[in-house]
């Protein structure tokens, strides 16, 4: 089961990077935060039906950590080392190279409130409407009438 577990994360690193990005504000709390979404995606591994694609799966999982994480404000637990399952975490420090129009749309995203930012990642990834609404709980059409709002205000606080 773990080598299965492994496997999935190598396969689907920039789904956590992705998540990572958007809800860490430094480098330290980026870290702090793939640690946890690994082992809540370790914790929920088990009841993995694959009735769904595993990347919505790790997305729903990985959207749910970061948000309730985001809710607490500061962790009220320790994180836990997973050096016996990855032996190394990605970096995540990589703000240095990433081209200007990049770094200024995270700047941008970085301003939303949380369920927008789970919804422009989640479109940015090229997710369907309905997986986006799988993964959110919401339906197709709302997810529409949501991101087209999220990206009418990305547009206002990028060319601001």
């Amino acid at each position: 089961m773990e080598k299965e577990f492994i496997e999935l994360i190598n396969r689907h690193p920039g789904i956590l990077y992705k998540v990572c990005r958007a809800y860490g504000q430094q480098e330290a709390d980026r870290q702090d935060l793939y640690q946890e979404i690994v082992l809540q995606l370790w914790r929920a591994f088990p009841m993995f039906r694959q009735q769904a694609n595993a990347s919505t799966w790790m997305y729903r999982v990985a959207m749910n950590t970061a948000i309730s994480d985001y809710r607490k404000g500061k962790r009220t637990h320790p994180t836990i080392p997973f050096s016996q399952l990855i032996t190394t975490l990605p970096d995540l420090s990589d703000e240095d190279t990433l081209p200007a129009e990049i770094s200024q749309l995270y700047e941008a995203i970085n301003q939303l409130g949380k369920i927008e930012k789970a919804l422009i990642l989640l479109y940015l990834d090229d997710k369907r409407y309905d997986e986006i609404a799988s993964i959110m709980g919401i339906t197709k059409s709302n997810v529409g009438v949501k991101l087209n709002r999220v990206k009418a205000k990305l547009e206002k606080l990028v060319n601001t």
